[in-house]
């Protein structure tokens, strides 16, 4: 049996179809498909019902995923390990975080690391997806909530702050009404968010007109004087356009985390960007 193959198998379980399995681990789908027939050869069962919907775990198929989770848990320790005895700065480091954070806060930092090392490569994901410190999807993390995770070092990197932004000369709206008022916000899979009930708060009765789940379309659509616009102020601040919409209260803000595998700590490229990143935002 070729760990391989498993690697394929454990791909097609988590996506469901043998298109999406491949794009995740860059494979093509006919390999895929010729793999797993192998795999299916070697244990002696069919481990997917191939449906019309996708790839469904037979009980068979069930029971090699649980000892393949394992054993991918037991490689990915390896790999980490072996990571983190690295103390060239050379390779690789990928980060994770928001869209308009990588942008606006994380890019200048970035830079700055490219030019006292030129031997790792910065790898930046703005991806709305938790990724898995573990499966080493990311090596460093930035987010908005705590991590859960005990095998994960964190630490509270900095608070944000946000402002309602409009155009200047926007009439200023009356807090606990907004008729008549245009906004601009956040799409409705994030409805939740504490800037988004702020303004439902303190607008009731404005109008929608745009939505969007990335905080620079929100910023562009509200300097062309579509609407208000709750942003961040390192995005509204930067934006000439835009000027701050005092209704009296403050949007909240939100916290920033950054966290890594534990396994990872003594990896010198994370640790000189980690403390690059540090020492600048306890400059800002």
């Amino acid at each position: 049996m070729e760990w391989s193959d498993l690697r394929i198998f454990l791909a097609i379980a988590r996506e469901g179809t043998l298109g999406a399995a491949a794009r995740r681990i860059g494979q093509t789908q006919p390999t895929m498909g010729r793999r797993l027939r192998a795999l299916e050869e070697d244990v002696g069962h069919t481990l997917f019902q191939r449906t019309s919907d996708g790839f469904v775990l037979t009980d068979e198929g069930a029971a090699v995923l649980r000892h393949a989770e394992r054993m991918e848990e037991e490689c990915l320790a390896l790999e980490r390990a072996l990571a983190g005895q690295g103390g060239r700065l050379e390779g690789s480091l990928r980060v994770s975080s928001s869209d308009w954070f990588g942008v606006h806060t994380l890019t200048p930092i970035f830079n700055d690391f490219a030019r006292r090392h030129p031997g790792v490569t910065v790898e930046l994901l703005t991806d709305a997806r938790l990724l898995s410190l573990a499966r080493r999807e990311a090596d460093l993390v930035f987010r908005i909530r705590p991590f859960d995770e005990p095998e994960v070092v964190q630490r509270k990197l900095t608070r944000v702050e946000y402002a309602l932004y409009g155009v200047a000369g926007s009439r200023v709206p009356k807090a606990g009404d907004g008729a008549g008022c245009r906004l601009v916000t956040m799409d409705t899979a994030f409805g939740g968010m504490p800037d988004v009930r702020w303004l439902q708060r303190m607008l009731p009765n404005a109008g929608v007109v745009f939505r969007s789940n990335n905080r620079d379309a929100q910023a562009r659509m509200a300097a062309l004087g579509a609407g208000l616009a709750v942003l961040p102020r390192p995005i509204g601040d930067a934006l000439e356009e835009l000027e701050v919409v005092d209704l009296g209260e403050p949007p909240p803000g939100r916290d920033v985390w950054v966290g890594y595998h534990q396994d990872l700590r003594r990896l010198a490229r994370l640790r000189a960007l980690l403390d690059l990143t540090i020492e600048r935002f306890a400059q800002s």
